[in-house]
């Protein structure tokens, strides 16, 4: 039996990288999986969607189904619980997982990305777990897990490098984003609901990130895998402690805690892979 079978998770930002690898690491634990990205289509510049997601677990014998919305738009937040509950029952696990990043200078960051950044890394978590919470605390259990990033932490300086000068609107919500994991971790406790965030060391490459071409590289030389950053999820997000709540982990320092292997992600196979004490500090990423 898998670690999260008979449960129902949704995971948000699951078109490509961390997130549909994520809904396919809890898909081979047993659990069905919801997964939303802006749009169900293809997008212009980046390969994978939500399609390609669900056919994907769908193909592996697991069950799936797609929502498109919007999440810098809260009209379109407010139905996607509704959505997941309506197509596979009362939602155990919610990741939230996706992300508006905008690495630009300050004089030419405008007040509408700035926006946005908060409206997605902030807002829309904050919106969903509400809405998680009465089906959570019926059952007496579930878990939320916010996927954070390293620029949480303070810039180093000076002088000051050229990254850190532009992450100011994606840093700034990862750390909003941190701050409400601890909030809502000691007011749902009493609950049985764990809540959590994990963050990569460094960077993920994904096709996202790649596009972007901003990851330094120091931050590409500690870059940890889409199976590690789905392991070290399903870490938090499988078992039933009600006290393994309220941290702020990164990601294979988490494993290494654990002493959890990486498996891929139909995981039928340990993959091999740095331990986390070869890893380098995340403020150092």
């Amino acid at each position: 039996m898998g670690e999260l079978e008979g449960k129902v998770a949704l995971v948000t930002g699951a078109s490509r990288g961390i997130g549909a690898a994520i809904a396919r690491r809890f898909a081979a634990e047993g659990a069905a999986v919801a997964v939303t990205a802006r749009s169900l289509d293809s997008h212009p510049h980046l390969p994978g969607h939500l399609q390609e997601t669900v056919g994907a677990i769908e193909a592996a014998g697991g069950r799936a189904t797609a929502i498109a919305a919007d999440l810098a738009d809260p009209k379109a937040v407010s139905g996607i619980v509704e959505q997941a509950v309506e197509a596979l029952g009362a939602i155990d696990v919610l990741v939230n997982n996706a992300a508006a990043a905008f690495y630009l200078p300050y004089e030419k960051t405008s007040s509408r990305r700035f926006r946005i950044a908060y409206e997605v890394n902030v807002h829309a978590p904050w919106e969903l777990a509400q809405r998680v919470y009465p089906g959570m605390r019926e059952k007496g259990a579930g878990s939320i897990l916010n996927i954070s990033s390293a620029t949480s932490i303070h810039p180093q300086g000076p002088p000051y490098n050229d990254f850190s000068t532009t992450a100011t609107p994606y840093g700034s919500s990862k750390a909003a984003l941190e701050r409400m994991t601890t909030g809502l971790a000691a007011a749902l406790h009493r609950y049985g609901i764990r809540v959590n965030s994990m963050a990569p060391v460094g960077a993920v490459m994904t096709e996202g990130a790649l596009a972007l071409d901003v990851v330094p590289d120091s931050a590409r030389v500690r870059a940890e895998s889409l199976e590690a950053m789905a392991e070290a999820a399903l870490a938090l997000c499988a078992g039933d402690d009600p006290d393994f709540t309220g941290r702020i982990t990164y990601c294979t320092p988490l494993l290494e805690e654990l002493q959890r292997p990486v498996r891929t992600l139909d995981g039928q196979r340990t993959l091999d892979g740095p331990l986390a004490s070869q890893a380098p500090r995340p403020q150092d990423a």
